[in-house]
């Protein structure tokens, strides 16, 4: 990464905002420190698409070493398979278990944390955004009409999940384990484990047991 003109230390101190930002606080995007972390995370994941231009050892390699620098942490035993594109705002606040695997198109706003568990696969698509804003607009504009502010909340998801294409999961939701998030869902709320979720906004339709193998 260096090579390629992509700065790789994060050790100075948090500034205030980033530590808002990770707390769930109002927070302003624009904070010096802030701008950096995305730079840096957003030329990381372009670098990261480009080496699927290849297959050879080197490139899975590159990804996997691109993959420990700029996420929280990733499986080093069963390192995660990101299709390209995949995107994200910091990825130091990614953490992803053992097995994880994100189909194409893969968008992961981690203004706050999002803890991924093992065995969790994401169709084409799928979006998890811990960003908002908040609805007065007097807040939210940019300057000079605001104040420029925005607020994340951290998103949990348990073992074994499968998320459908398409699918997108709001700030704040906690998934539990052996879940399915049906295609085209929005989930605005927590969602329990051994079930399956489907709609706008996703609800309940159906109670899974632990050997559920069906493609309902």
């Amino acid at each position: 990464l260096a090579a390629r003109g992509v700065k790789t230390s994060r050790e100075e101190a948090d500034s205030e905002e980033k530590r808002k930002m990770v707390s769930g606080s109002l927070y302003r995007a624009s904070d010096d420190q802030l701008v950096r972390d995305r730079s840096f995370a957003h030329r990381a994941a372009r670098i990261y698409n480009c080496t699927f231009g290849g297959t050879s050892r080197e490139d899975e390699d590159a990804r996997s070493t691109i993959l420990r620098l700029l996420l929280s942490r990733a499986s080093d035993n069963y390192p995660p398979l990101i299709e390209p594109p995949f995107q994200c705002d910091y990825g130091y606040n990614i953490s992803l278990g053992e097995r994880f695997y994100a189909n194409f198109g893969c968008v992961l706003l981690d203004c706050n944390k999002i803890t991924i568990g093992d065995d969790v696969m994401l169709g084409p698509n799928v979006q998890l955004y811990t960003a908002g804003h908040p609805v007065d607009s007097s807040v939210r504009n940019f300057k000079p009409s605001g104040q420029e502010l925005e607020y994340a909340y951290p998103i949990k998801i348990g073992n074994s999940v499968w998320i459908g294409g398409g699918a997108i999961i709001l700030p704040g939701v906690t998934i539990g384990s052996n879940v399915v998030v049906a295609a085209g869902a929005v989930v605005t709320k927590d969602v329990p484990n051994d079930c399956m979720v489907a709609g706008v906004p996703a609800r309940v339709i159906k109670q899974l047991g632990q050997a559920e193998t069906s493609r309902e």
